[in-house]
């Protein structure tokens, strides 16, 4: 029997600007362990800290720009197109110029232990 997702939960978002984190998906709304699925809207200006997931993830930007920084160096998603961040490398996400609206699949779903963030500065 398909089960429905009435709601969202909202999340708590890293960063030095508020970011609405509302997860569909994944351990906190839906117990799912295996995806989370969440939609994220980021102020201009926003910068998460670096991380190393041990996950997958899939992000789609649905409004605005994502700059996605990496050991290789920094690229910009814009609307309509999609990044695929791999599990184990360094990667970084900001909004530098403008709020931007987006989609992140993760496989396994985030957590907060295997995301492995920086320290923050």
């Amino acid at each position: 029997m398909p089960t429905l997702i009435a709601a969202p939960t909202r999340v708590e978002a890293a960063g030095n600007k508020p970011k609405l984190i509302d997860e569909y998906i994944g351990r906190v709304n839906s117990g799912t362990d295996n995806v989370s699925i969440a939609h994220m809207r980021s102020p201009g200006g926003w910068q998460e800290p670096g991380q190393t997931p041990q996950f997958e993830e899939y992000t789609i930007v649905i409004r605005g720009k994502l700059r996605v920084q990496h050991n290789g160096g920094a690229f910009d998603v814009s609307a309509g197109q999609a990044v695929l961040a791999h599990s184990g490398e360094w990667i970084q996400y900001s909004t530098p110029d403008e709020a931007t609206e987006y989609i992140a699949i993760c496989l396994p779903a985030f957590s907060a232990q295997t995301v492995h963030r920086d320290n923050a500065t």
